[in-house]
């Protein structure tokens, strides 16, 4: 069923603002950003938050956070003079439990082993390149 003008111009308003708190993310990853805030700029309910960003990116909210923070996780193991820990609070993990465990899930190593493993190899991409071939993905169970 087509959508009437009202709606088409409510749904792009409502993309519009979803974009806005998703550059937010990107900006302040390793802020304590919440949830229920990010809601209220995007001018939606916590619930409907949730399921319209899931619907407009393919991920809820909060996993997407987790991949930005995780993407800049990685880049921080490969340099190599942070300790693991280091890295967690610096990209505004809490909880080192919590980084190793979604770091693992995305990455497929836990952060130590990232860190260990010769990332000399992609070195020689370009960082467009490397950016789509390192961008975690959820791993199928």
């Amino acid at each position: 069923m087509p959508l009437c003008e009202a709606e088409r111009v409510t749904a792009l308003e409502d993309l519009r603002r979803l974009r806005r708190v998703r550059d937010r993310m990107d900006r302040e990853y390793a802020e304590p950003l919440d949830m229920t805030e990010l809601a209220r700029d995007a001018l939606m309910s916590p619930g409907h938050f949730q399921r319209s960003f899931r619907k407009a990116f393919g991920e809820t909210p909060y996993g997407y956070l987790m991949t930005r923070r995780i993407e800049r996780a990685k880049v921080l193991l490969r340099r190599g003079d942070l300790s693991v820990t280091e890295v967690c609070l610096a990209v505004g993990c809490t909880s080192l439990g919590s980084f190793s465990s979604r770091f693992t899930e995305l990455v497929g190593e836990t952060p130590s082993a990232y860190r260990a493993r010769d990332h000399e190899e992609s070195a020689v991409i370009p960082p467009c390149v490397a950016r789509r071939l390192t961008r975690p993905r959820r791993r199928p169970y």
